[in-house]
């Protein structure tokens, strides 16, 4: 398929504006808000409401068995390898058949993110960050995405952490819901990206009063939200 034919294809699919905005964003400009967020490993996860899964094993990554993603996320194997040689905690869940289907990590040490964001996101004594968390789609919306990170809490505070920290980008919605709904809270700071012309990355953080994410909370409920 030709340049112009899958141009066609995504405006078919995406709609003009949003694929002008995505090829802006690429190859021009683009400006993303990370919120720092942060929990404790103790307290109970708020009540939710969750679709239930196939049967799926946690197995801890490590560069060995790093070939299980080859089939949902082949371009993540080598990623996957070398954050597992880095000395990161990674959790994989197999399918049936062997195939990972979801995975998170947790990092103990400043963790520079070479594989996508390109800052540094530093990590307090006590702390680790958690990132990379992703699943395959039929696995969206359901328990998993309590559990993975449940027992990657579990799994980290056996090491001697009392809090996990992470970022959620502020124009993924369904991720910010996550996180109210895992009881996160925000620490009132932003991580800026901005990108230019494709080539380029520059960072800064800012700081900032309240709640950035009160308005997606269900009114009367601390923390809990309707599922995505």
């Amino acid at each position: 398929m030709g340049v112009v034919q899958k141009l066609q294809e995504r405006i078919r699919q995406k709609g003009f504006k949003r694929t002008c905005k995505t090829l802006f964003e690429r190859y021009v400009f683009f400006h993303w808000e990370l919120l720092w967020m942060e929990r404790d490993l103790v307290s109970p996860v708020p009540p939710y409401s969750l679709k239930p899964h196939s049967p799926v094993t946690l197995v801890q990554i490590t560069p060995s068995n790093a070939d299980a993603f080859a089939r949902h996320f082949g371009d993540r194997v080598q990623t996957m390898r070398e954050l597992a040689s880095e000395g990161h905690t990674g959790h994989m869940y197999l399918d049936e058949q062997g195939d990972a289907v979801a995975f998170i990590w947790a990092s103990v040490v400043d963790y520079h993110d070479k594989h996508y964001y390109g800052c540094t996101f530093p990590v307090k004594p006590g702390e680790f960050f958690e990132f990379g968390g992703e699943m395959t789609r039929p696995y969206f919306g359901s328990e998993l995405s309590v559990t993975a990170q449940v027992e990657l809490w579990n799994t980290m505070r056996e090491k001697g952490c009392h809090k996990v920290v992470d970022v959620v980008e502020t124009h993924n919605v369904p991720a910010m819901k996550l996180h109210l709904r895992m009881g996160y809270h925000e620490q009132g700071r932003v991580m800026h990206v901005y990108g230019l012309f494709g080539r380029w990355k520059l960072f800064r953080e800012t700081r900032y009063d309240g709640s950035r994410l009160a308005v997606l909370r269900k009114p009367g409920v601390v923390g809990a939200l309707p599922t995505t």
